[in-house]
């Protein structure tokens, strides 16, 4: 019974969203449009907060801290919930057990795209070019440790390929220099590529996604052209701190569930280029970002990259 009333009265004061980056950017703009109707289905504001810096880990480490309450959660990407516990020399949360696991929202596809001139039109093709020219052929990247150079990276080990990296300070830099044909390619999301593919000023070779993606279903996955297993989106989950009371978990899981098939979401999120998730349980979140520490850790060394 106890339990039970203490779900019934929670929440009963704003709950705040931390959000890891800084505002204006899409991690920013999906929490603004979930908090929006999550306040509805509360009956309670939910605040989005930007706690920006370290590449998710300041806002990370501030909710691992919070009071296990329910009232501080997190809106945290692939960095901060998997890769950063490899990059990044010294981190004081684990993601796999400093949090309680609310919701898996969803991911967004990368895909391979390469400049229009280059002589490759899938992924077998590049793979063949490259084995004819090893070491010439490079990809741009948004910086090192980013998951656009950790792409490349996993792609070398599947593909036996020797790309070379060429890291950018943002994705705007690294993409305008591809669209100049200064760079060959690029493992970038969807969102930022797909007006460029549309005016055929890039070629895409594949999906970087286990599935095809809705907002280009006719463009075929980098594993189903022979690479098993490639697989670098990046996802979006929510958590809370470690401990939080399971039934205030359950409010939460609930509540992001329904906002998330609110028409308003789906629309905003399709037109983000944002796939559904497979599973909203948070015991499903938790399996995930465990699995995705473990893949990460393994192509974060074989990069070599570390980051203070």
């Amino acid at each position: 019974m106890a339990s039970a009333q203490a779900a019934e009265k929670f929440p009963d004061r704003p709950i705040m969203f931390t959000v890891p980056f800084p505002p204006g950017g899409p991690t920013d703009a999906m929490a603004r449009i979930l908090a929006t109707e999550l306040t509805r289905e509360l009956g309670q504001s939910v605040v989005v907060e930007n706690r920006a810096g370290a590449g998710g880990n300041i806002g990370a480490e501030y909710v691992a801290r919070a009071k296990p309450d329910g009232y501080t959660i997190m809106f945290g990407t692939s960095g901060p919930l998997a890769i950063n516990k490899s990059l990044y020399k010294s981190i004081s949360y684990d993601p796999r057990t400093s949090y309680a696991p609310v919701i898996y929202v969803g991911y967004l596809p990368n895909i391979l795209v390469v400049k229009a001139s280059l002589p490759a039109d899938n992924v077998q093709g590049l793979i063949a070019l490259d084995k004819a020219h090893p070491g010439k052929l490079n990809f741009a990247s948004s910086g090192n440790g980013a998951s656009s150079h950790l792409a490349g990276v996993m792609f070398n080990n599947l593909a036996g390929t020797k790309l070379q990296h060429i890291p950018y300070k943002g994705t705007g830099p690294a993409l305008n220099d591809l669209l100049a044909g200064q760079v060959d390619m690029s493992f970038t999301d969807i969102l930022t590529a797909m007006p460029y593919i549309k005016a055929g000023k890039v070629k895409p070779l594949g999906v970087a996604t286990a599935r095809r993606s809705s907002a280009l279903p006719d463009i075929p996955t980098v594993a189903e052209q022979g690479m098993a297993g490639y697989d670098v989106s990046v996802f979006f989950g929510v958590v809370a701190p470690k401990g939080t009371p399971p039934e205030r978990v359950q409010v939460l899981n609930q509540a992001f569930s329904k906002a998330l098939d609110s028409d308003s979401v789906k629309k905003a999120f399709a037109a983000q280029g944002l796939e559904a998730s497979p599973d909203r349980s948070p015991a499903y979140l938790g399996r995930f970002i465990a699995t995705e520490v473990d893949k990460w850790q393994a192509v974060v060394q074989q990069s070599g990259v570390t980051l203070d």
